[in-house]
């Protein structure tokens, strides 16, 4: 067997591996053999049919079959010891022309080869990096939310400033029928406002959806039409009105700070504003760390330019579907699938070049700290390290919860490694100055 590359390009090369018949024949004589042992065919013995007839029934498929194994085995052991970075798979070139009724065979395979290039995390243009900070607004509200929840209900018979109400919406239009509760402040619209105000349990209203709530996304939480439906909706809704309630905020007293926080942990109305502030500032990290993944990782596929064989992929893309592609397709496909490609390229050779490659003993690591975190919100604060490598190894024992637990600590990883050395500006903004110029 003999095994050659010629390169086209730098990204396009041909691979032709040629077979002789001492490659095979040995093989294909055994199982040939094994075949006449076994054969059933009339008028002759099983182990008594002529060679022959075995190699003229069974041979061509199995030369085939045997050829095609050692092609792959050996092209593949090829492309590792020549350690080529390729793109897709090999596309066969010339096996509509191969004659399997000679000896030897020629195989041509064409390849596409990665692209050398260099990642410059240090780019002209620093990247925002959000500090998320929970603003005074912000926590007043939080106190307010939280004084409701803990607060009394005052059952009344009318409507007033502030008030809770309980009724059912209905429409045969949408075909809604849903009972909800929401506060008068919800209420966006004037005339929906107006209507609301002063109206007693018993009474049934008609009201238009459009622009009832402050936010559309309360349409699919209390008139319980789809996510779809909800933005824009513009129909007449009744209200039957059920219950009227005045919400008594609680008081801000220890009783209070015991019941959100345990006994002791805070004991005045400072520590409190604190404790919600450091604990809304945690839960921003996750946003504002996912920002930054998106933002380095669009820097990167736009100041990151090499070429790609763009022909090559469209061709194997093509052919590799479970349906071939027609060429028109295959080229759309390749066009939406680019940049991802162009980013796995990237992020292949940032983690290799920077060892940010997940370990077995990281991966059992992160698990264990996963378990921690997920029985202390329990109560079991200190469990056993026997207990928690139990619970890891069923875990890792799984292959799906094994790729999803992969997935996460690599892309801890990546964010860390950028958090470090990409060029980055800290900017601290509120919330909603967050989701203005992150989302706009």
């Amino acid at each position: 067997m003999n095994i050659t590359k010629k390169d086209i390009d730098a990204l396009n090369a041909v691979v032709t591996v040629e077979i002789s018949k001492e490659d095979y024949f040995d093989k294909v004589d055994r199982i040939l053999k094994d075949y006449r042992k076994n054969a059933n065919i009339p008028g002759f013995r099983k182990g008594h049919v002529p060679m022959g007839m075995v190699k003229k029934k069974y041979g061509t498929a199995v030369l085939v079959e045997e050829v095609n194994k050692l092609l792959q085995d050996s092209l593949q052991k090829f492309l590792t010891e020549e350690k080529l970075d390729v793109l897709g798979n090999p596309l066969p070139k010339n096996e509509a022309e191969i004659n399997w009724e000679a000896d030897d065979f020629t195989f041509d395979f064409e390849l596409g080869l990665a692209p050398e290039f260099e990642v410059d995390l240090k780019g002209k243009k620093a990247i925002t990096h959000y500090k998320i900070v929970a603003d005074d607004e912000m926590i007043d509200n939080q106190v307010k939310t939280i004084r409701k929840q803990y607060g009394k209900l005052i059952a009344k018979k009318e409507v007033e400033k502030g008030d809770e109400i309980t009724g059912t919406f209905t429409s045969e239009e949408k075909e809604i029928e849903n009972k909800a509760t929401f506060s008068l402040e919800d209420v966006k619209g004037k005339k929906q406002k107006d209507a609301l105000m002063g109206a007693k349990v018993g009474d049934t209203l008609t009201l238009k959806t459009k622009g009832l709530f402050k936010n559309d996304h309360d349409n699919q939480r209390h008139l319980g039409v789809s996510h779809d439906d909800a933005h824009g909706l513009d129909i007449e809704v009744t209200l039957a009105i059920e219950e009227v309630n005045a919400r008594e905020l609680a008081e801000m007293n220890q009783d209070l700070f015991d019941k959100l926080f345990g006994e002791g942990t805070v004991t005045s109305e400072a520590e409190l504003r604190e404790k919600i502030k450091e604990d809304a500032e945690r839960q921003f990290v996750q946003q504002s760390d996912q920002k930054l993944l998106n933002d380095v990782v669009e820097s990167l596929i736009e100041n990151t330019t090499f070429e790609l064989p763009g022909e090559f992929l469209q061709r194997w893309i093509q052919v590799s579907g479970e349906k071939p592609m027609t060429e028109e397709e295959a080229k759309a496909e390749y066009e939406r699938s680019e940049k991802g490609l162009r980013y796995q390229l990237i992020e292949g050779k940032i983690r290799s070049e920077n060892n940010l490659n997940v370990s077995f003993d990281e991966l059992k690591e992160y698990a264990g700290q996963m378990i921690k975190a997920q029985m202390a919100q329990f109560g079991q604060t200190d469990p056993s390290e026997e207990e928690v490598n139990q619970i890891a190894a069923r875990i890792l024992s799984n292959q799906e919860e094994v790729k999803r637990i992969s997935e996460q600590l690599n892309t801890n990883k990546l964010l860390a490694f950028f958090k470090e050395e990409a060029k980055l500006k800290t900017k601290e903004v509120p919330y909603d100055q967050f989701v203005k110029e992150a989302y706009a």
